[in-house]
């Protein structure tokens, strides 16, 4: 349950793990466990982040869920993710002794209020994606957050995948030599019952969705010099949903897309990720299970000229290594690898998008 930078940290076990592999449990149980709550079960990974968190039991103490109303609470309690939690009122969790942080997973509109009281409470907070439909109020959380020495961390899923670490990693080696080119694909078909809700919502497919594959964009080329945004509505004369949504970015020496829809048969198997460099490319499809395939121009290290599949580590789970990313950020056993400045840009980007700003 620890991810290899946890592993090379445990410095006084590393030698007598490799030995006797049972003494890692041991020695994760003596350390002290993070008390984490949940605030939210409605948005669509809430049901996972519960899973992972009592999978973690070994970093984390699952305190209490809160339900953002009665209702809900007896919907959630009937699905195996919430079998035998506490389940508590907001005052209730946020008055727990000692506890830590929150996990936010309410509906959208709610993330950043939330979020909001639980930093002014004191607490860290991972707060779901994207960040809610407004930048000032993103903005003075983080503020808030980081005069009080709080965590705040997305919950853009991509970041560990380990196909976007070999990305990132590669084009900060330089293995791709000048990067000119980043193309993602990330689609699905969403059911009729669920579009009004959605285009009242999130607007459309970039916000839902393309809000991953932005955050690894940036990540990678930084602020773009210009944003043009392509937008339809397939069925128009039903509801108000984008579903059918195209990102251009030009960055000096790229120019770059992310295509997100919500009507295209199959569209999780077609989910894509590609950047293209001078010397050489990378394809990563599907993107879960991640499947890399690297084109290099030249022999490098490792890897040979020509196209060759990479095997990448295999994930435990979706949401293990961010939760994992989010314990050791608490304990302050690491620096956040995405700064809180790259947050922002993303959230201000995403939401120029949808056109909410």
């Amino acid at each position: 349950m620890i991810t290899r930078r946890q592993f090379n940290k445990m410095t006084a076990v590393g030698f007598l793990s490799v030995a006797n592999p049972g003494y890692i449990s041991s020695a994760i149980a003596s350390m002290q466990k993070i008390r984490i709550g949940q605030i939210g079960t409605t948005h669509s990974h809430a049901d996972a982040k519960i899973e992972t968190i009592k999978k973690l039991n070994d970093v984390f103490h699952l305190v209490g869920v809160v339900a953002e109303d009665p209702i809900r609470q007896k919907e959630a309690a009937q699905k195996k993710a919430y079998r035998e939690v506490q389940w508590m009122t907001e005052d209730e969790l946020l008055n727990s002794k000692n506890l830590d942080a929150v996990v936010i997973e309410t509906d959208l509109d709610q993330l950043i209020s939330t979020a909001l009281r639980c930093v002014n409470a004191g607490f860290h907070v991972h707060i779901d994606k994207p960040l809610g439909k407004s930048y000032s109020e993103l903005e003075n959380l983080v503020n808030i957050a980081q005069v009080k020495g709080l965590i705040v961390q997305p919950g853009y899923m991509f970041r560990y995948n380990p196909a976007f670490e070999f990305c990132v990693k590669a084009v900060k080696e330089r293995l791709l030599g000048d990067i000119f080119e980043i193309d993602g694909v990330i689609s699905k078909v969403i059911k009729s019952e669920r579009r009004q809700k959605l285009a009242e919502t999130y607007g459309g497919g970039m916000m839902l969705l393309g809000c991953h594959l932005i955050d690894i964009l940036i990540a990678i080329l930084g602020k773009p010099d210009t944003l043009e945004t392509f937008r339809q509505q397939t069925f128009a004369e039903n509801d108000r949903l984008y579903d059918n949504e195209l990102l251009v970015f030009k960055h000096t020496n790229a120019i770059s897309s992310i295509r997100s829809t919500l009507v295209e048969v199959a569209g999780q198997q077609r989910r894509q990720f590609v950047i293209c460099g001078t010397k050489g490319t990378i394809e990563i499809k599907p993107l879960e299970p991640p499947q890399l395939f690297l084109a290099m121009e030249k022999s490098r290290g490792n890897y040979k000229e020509g196209y060759q599949s990479i095997t990448l580590k295999k994930m435990s789970g979706r949401y293990d290594e961010q939760l994992l990313d989010f314990a050791q950020l608490i304990k302050g056993d690491k620096q956040p690898d995405f700064s809180m400045e790259h947050d922002l840009l993303v959230h201000k980007i995403l939401l120029e998008a949808a056109g909410f700003i």
